[in-house]
């Protein structure tokens, strides 16, 4: 069934799309549970329970396999829940037809389903016909979850360590593969082949006969090299990769994995050029490895979607993207926490997110994982962890150790942002004995890690009056630079008529176009990069810089013939766009003559 909807809510952090399906799926629309913290999970599942009258039985740490289980039964839950919903929603009655006409009402306005039901309703109808379209035609959206590939961490059982299948990834992936879900893993964050070739376990991951899945494999990547080589390595295990969902490397929210600088436009343009050879080459893999194992091999060629998400806000932005680059979807990420019918934000970090411009949404450096992070400024986890370094006892107590994963100081692993780990690095860092100019510069490095994997999730838990005694109150937030142009708290009725442009949500009229935007913090990126190499300038470093920068040039020169040749869209702006690319241009000339420079003085 062709889905309603030509958008999606991708996750966001851990906690605010964590019940987000039980908000959204019985409109149609598809978004995505973060599986990363099984004890937030379960604190939910609790709720839930006591507030639709089902029963409850804790999984408790002390159980085996706890972790899969809790991920297990939540998503049982919430899947039996959604369910529940949608079924509801299709019984129409004279007294009960308020949630039909707003999944009808919602639609993009060329939809098949809105003109049949006008039509249906348009002349003199009867309520049973009505559920019987219903039933036959309305779909509901797809219950996805995500998972971080890297966050994989060992665990133990007292001293001992256990087997593989129980580090955090692979019970996450246990978890969902015995979910009833009839959905998708999206694959986050690199690739794991461990975890990938652990998948093969699991039979509702290969195709039957007619080439349909139980669980299907969406791969979030930035660039084609990496989907070919993803996809490739699953084939051979016998695993289909059914949809590429490309991320710009840092116009979007959480962790921003910064490509080579491929920017959006030439990535897109490159899965649309080559998107039939990657369904062929792989299929054929896919087809040799099916028969290796004997397993059942479709009797057809098995389809792939292609989506993408980052910094889209205009409905010209959203359907350009899927008319020139062939899209099945598009994400809609930033713009939907404030949207309280369809994520979970506490309501001072909701305020504080209609409030923010551009100088409160930064890069930062916070992550324990080591990747840049997108963050808010004055956020409350931040303000907490300040306190604490005020008081001269840097760091987290770490109460969920999701990302202790450095071994630097002990093999069972420590987070960064602990207060274990940054005590002993701050110790070995004064037996250095470093100027003070040098040793300020690596003691704020160690002290700015933040306790994420609580202060992401803590939200849900102020939201909805949940117990905090060990995770603490302070919130860590982390939206794309596209939520400076959204300004107030809205409905889902009003975010899905700003995708289709039957209303506008942004208030501002200086938002740059989504292509632009990514440029330009792109060139900031560059910039960022080329001074901390300066300390110590070499071979490699001029290798990265000047690959960076030529890609980059290479980006501009695409959007300036792409801009220049495009009729009916962006008419608007276009001369300021190609302004824009212009002055680009110098920068990255300016850098290039730079990098030159310092390679003959190294």
């Amino acid at each position: 069934m062709k889905k309603a909807h030509s958008f999606h809510i991708p996750v966001m952090g851990i906690g605010f799309t964590i019940d987000t399906p039980l908000k959204v799926a019985q409109y149609g629309m598809d978004s995505v549970i973060s599986l990363v913290d099984d004890i937030l999970l379960e604190k939910l599942r609790k709720m839930y329970s006591e507030k639709f009258k089902m029963p409850y039985s804790e999984i408790t740490d002390k159980i085996d396999d706890f972790r899969a289980k809790r991920i297990t039964s939540y998503l049982n839950l919430i899947s039996d829940l959604a369910d529940k919903k949608f079924e509801s929603l299709k019984q129409l009655t004279t007294e009960k037809s308020d949630d039909l006409l707003a999944y009808i009402n919602m639609l993009p306005d060329g939809s098949k389903l809105k003109s049949e039901f006008k039509k249906i309703t348009s002349k003199e109808f009867h309520f049973p016909d009505i559920k019987k379209w219903a039933n036959s035609n309305l779909s509901m959206g797809s219950i996805d979850v995500n998972i971080m590939t890297k966050v994989d961490k060992d665990n133990y059982k007292k001293n001992d360590k256990l087997p593989t299948e129980y580090n955090d990834a692979h019970a996450a992936l246990r978890g969902f593969a015995n979910s009833k879900l009839n959905s998708s893993v999206v694959l986050s964050a690199g690739m794991n082949p461990r975890l990938y070739s652990y998948m093969a376990q699991f039979n509702g991951f290969f195709p039957d006969r007619n080439g349909a899945f139980k669980k299907k494999i969406i791969l979030k990547v930035s660039d084609f090299r990496s989907a070919l080589i993803q996809g490739k390595f699953l084939a051979k295990k016998g695993l289909w990769v059914s949809e590429y969902r490309i991320e710009s490397g840092l116009n979007c929210g959480g962790h921003a994995f910064a490509t080579d600088g491929y920017l959006l436009g030439p990535v897109l343009a490159e899965f649309k050029e080559k998107r039939e050879a990657l369904k062929t080459d792989i299929q054929t893999l896919l087809t040799q490895e099916l028969k290796n194992q004997n397993r059942v091999v479709p009797n057809q060629a098995l389809p792939i979607q292609i989506t993408a998400q980052g910094g889209v806000g205009t409905k010209e932005e959203h359907e350009f993207l899927i008319d020139h680059y062939n899209l099945d979807s598009v994400g809609w990420g930033s713009p939907f926490l404030l949207v309280p019918e369809a994520t979970t934000v506490d309501d001072n970090t909701l305020q504080q997110l209609a409030k923010a411009k551009e100088k409160d949404l930064y890069l930062s450096d916070i992550s324990p994982l080591g990747v840049p992070f997108n963050n808010l400024k004055n956020n409350t986890k931040d303000a907490e962890k300040q306190a604490l370094i005020n008081k001269g006892r840097p760091g987290s107590s770490c109460p969920k150790k999701f990302v202790a994963l450095n071994k630097e100081f002990k093999e069972t692993g420590i987070c960064t942002a602990s207060r274990e780990y940054q005590y002993l690095k701050i110790k070995a860092l004064n037996e250095q004995h470093l100027d003070k100019e040098a040793h300020d510069k690596q003691y704020h490095k160690i002290i700015e890690k933040s306790c994420t994997c609580v202060g992401l999730g803590t939200s849900a838990l102020l939201k909805y009056n949940l117990d905090t005694k060990v995770e603490g109150k302070g919130v860590s937030i982390c939206p794309g630079p596209n939520m400076a142009y959204y300004s107030k708290v809205m409905s889902l009725k009003n975010i899905t008529d700003h995708i289709y442009g039957r209303a506008n949500m942004v208030t501002r009229n200086d938002r740059p176009n989504l292509f632009i935007k990514e440029l330009q913090i792109y060139i900031d990126f560059l910039k960022n990069k080329l001074e901390d190499a300066k300390v110590s300038f070499n071979k490699k470093e001029e290798k990265y810089l000047l690959t960076f920068t030529n890609n980059m040039k290479e980006g501009v020169s695409y959007y300036k013939n792409l801009f220049q040749n495009t009729k009916h869209v962006f008419q608007d702006f276009k001369s300021t766009v190609l302004n824009e690319l212009n002055t680009s241009e110098l920068t990255l000339n300016t850098i290039h003559s730079e990098i030159k420079t310092l390679a003959v003085k190294a």
